[in-house]
Order: C-alpha cells, then structure tokens, then sequence
C-alpha cells in the first residue's frame, strides 16, 4: 500500500481524477485522495443542491466545505464552516430579531459576500469558486456541478416541502420523507468545465456522500450522467453507508424516501448502472457476494476516516480498485 504521505508510485495512472462530492463524506475523502494522487490532478465537480441565499448572500454549503476541509482550515468539532471562527455577525442578527438557525460564521460570511459581490460583478460561480480555492491555497479543481439555481427540494408525507437545508437543519431531518424534488437540476445546464472534465478524466470516484441530495443532483443535471456513462475510465464508488447506517447525516431517511434499502448492498444496487466497482465497510464483508453478483468488482475495507492518514488508506484502495479494472 502506498506511504499515506505521499502520491501513488503509480501516479501517471491517475493522469487526470475526477471526484463527483457533496458534504462531509466528500471533504474528508478528498483529504486522503490529495495524499494519493496530486493535487493539481485532482477534479472535484461539487454538489450545488444546496446553495441558498442567508442574510443576503449566497451560501454554498459543499462547495465550501470541500474547500475548506482542502485547505485544512474546516471546522472538525461543526463539521462545517472555518476552525476558530466566531459567530458575533448571526448572534447580533438574532438579537435583532432574525431567523438564525443557519449558524454562518463571521469569515464564512465574508468568504459568502465576496461570492455575492462577485456574482453581482458578473463573475461565473465556478470562476469564483476556484479563485477562492486559490486563494486559500488549494490545487485541485474545484468545479460546481452547474450555475444554475439547483434547490434540492424535500416532500414530506404532510405535503409540505422544504428546501434541503431547511429540512436538515431547521427542521433536524425528520422521518417522513416522502419524495425528493431534483426538478431544478434537471433543467440546469452544467457548470463551465464539468462535460470537459469528466471526458478526459482517467478514474472518475463517487465519493462517500449520500447518494440522493449529494450524488444524486449532480447525476440529475442534463448531460452529466450520459458523459459518465460514455466514458471508459473506471468508475467507482464509495459506500456511504457502514454497517447499515450512514456515518453522518440524514442518508437513512433520505434512501427510505426513494425506496432505496439502507445499506452497502441498496447504495450499491442504486448505483449500479453507471459504476464499474464498489468499495465497501469491513463490516458489511458479509454483503460483498450479493454486491459482486451485481456485476462491480468490489473491494472492502476499514472505510471509516477517523483521520487524514485513515481517509487515505481508503483511497489508496480505492484507487487500486480502478487500476485493476484498466
């Protein structure tokens, strides 16, 4: 296995890595890949299901924490947001008398309002994201899945709907999921460089993220799941699921809503069509037959990433997974 420090010896196979993302499952992954492949071979197409406007700018939540958590600068104990931020910007607004249960920090939120100004400027929200990136000192490319308006919509069995962080935060992601509304990406084009990276990629990843707000919009927008279906590198995805629960998030809830089984063997079922092999928990070995017989070339392993070291062990597996399968 390779040094968890350092790239891959057989690096020049992984000539060009495209990584599809969203959430915290992403970002910490992305840590470890960057220590197995370099970085600036490195494509994360990134999840926009999420972006929303907070007090008068624009939020987007996985485009930052994949950024964030590449930079080293993320929040471990939140999850999200920057390490050693303060919050006096939305506690003052709360004292005024607005809605904060969307916790933004005082950096975040400038690193939000230059996103905003910038747009306002006329500035492209993939332009803006990779100058961020830069920024902060962050060599992969760092692509938005489009620059359209995506919300990721949340149906409950009350017919109400709710935007995807309104479920997930205001409301603590309740049970009665009852569908999930991935219209708006549907009917986006995708972001500038998402088409062109996924045709020349050489391994294309699915990253730990849950399946349907996070994996699922990207896959929504038009024309990205043809290109990934056309392309002859690898495909291989990470199960999000361990032991029959997600490590992080509200995944459970959200697979039951689609009908899909939670577990390693449903993630993989719902995948199926579109990826070549499937890397899975040691502690769902017991599936890896049925996965197998599902026609993926498997891999299984310790996938929990307690650590950077730990998020590039699975990697390195990862990765060896798609080499096998040139």
């Amino acid at each position: 296995m390779p040094n968890a420090t350092q790239p891959s010896a057989d690096s020049s196979a992984h000539s060009h890595v495209v990584a599809l993302c969203g959430g915290v499952g992403a970002a910490r992954f992305l840590r470890g890949l960057v220590l197995q492949t370099p970085p600036d071979r490195l494509t994360a197409i990134v999840n926009t299901g999420d972006d929303r406007e907070f007090y008068g700018v624009h939020v987007a939540p996985d485009v930052d924490i994949v950024t964030y958590s590449l930079a080293g600068m993320v929040n471990e104990k939140l999850g999200y947001g920057l390490t050693g931020d303060t919050f006096q910007l939305i506690d003052r607004l709360e004292k005024l008398g607005h809605e904060a249960w969307f916790r933004l920090g005082d950096q975040d939120f400038a690193h939000c309002l230059h996103r905003t100004l910038r747009l306002r400027d006329g500035h492209g929200l993939a332009e803006i994201s990779q100058s961020l990136a830069h920024a902060l000192g962050v060599s992969p490319r760092i692509l938005p899945m489009s620059e359209s308006p995506c919300p990721t919509l949340v149906d409950l069995d009350n017919g109400t709907t709710l935007h995807f962080e309104e479920y997930m935060i205001r409301e603590g992601a309740p049970d009665s999921v009852k569908a999930i509304d991935l219209s708006a990406a549907a009917q986006a084009k995708p972001g500038p460089g998402v088409l062109e990276a996924i045709a020349h990629a050489s391994t294309i990843l699915f990253c730990p993220s849950n399946p349907v707000v996070s994996i699922g919009p990207i896959l929504a927008v038009p024309g990205i799941r043809e290109a990934i279906l056309q392309s002859e590198a690898p495909r291989i995805a990470i199960s999000p699921i361990v032991g029959g629960a997600p490590i992080k998030g509200p995944a459970s809830q959200l697979l039951r809503g689609i009908d899909v089984e939670v577990s390693a063997l449903g993630v993989a079922r719902h995948y199926r069509e579109i990826i070549d092999g499937y890397v899975l928990d040691e502690r769902d070995a017991a599936l890896e037959e049925e996965i197998a017989q599902l026609g993926l070339a498997t891999r299984v392993t310790d996938s929990i990433m307690v650590s950077p070291e730990a998020a590039s062990r699975l990697a390195a597996v990862t990765l060896e997974l798609a080499d096998s399968l040139r």
